[in-house]
């Protein structure tokens, strides 16, 4: 099964936090967005294994943007 974290928000990938083969848990931080200057976490609504990242830092995204996927 797969999970693909989603932007919440507009804004740009100020950093992602974790790195292709890591495990990661409920509510773990994955990336970073920045919108208005702020920053908003982006968290793990899944257990799993990071397959893939989707974005590098300063990719601009779009609400419902895929980020992150996790084979869980």
């Amino acid at each position: 099964m797969e999970y693909t974290m989603r932007a919440t928000m507009p804004g740009l990938v100020a950093r992602v936090v974790v790195e292709v083969g890591q495990k990661v848990e409920v509510g773990q931080e994955l990336a970073v967005i920045n919108c208005m200057k702020t920053e908003i976490s982006c968290e793990s609504e899944k257990t799993g294994t990071v397959k893939e990242i989707l974005v590098e830092e300063w990719d601009e995204l779009e609400v419902d943007s895929p980020m992150i996927v996790l084979t869980c």
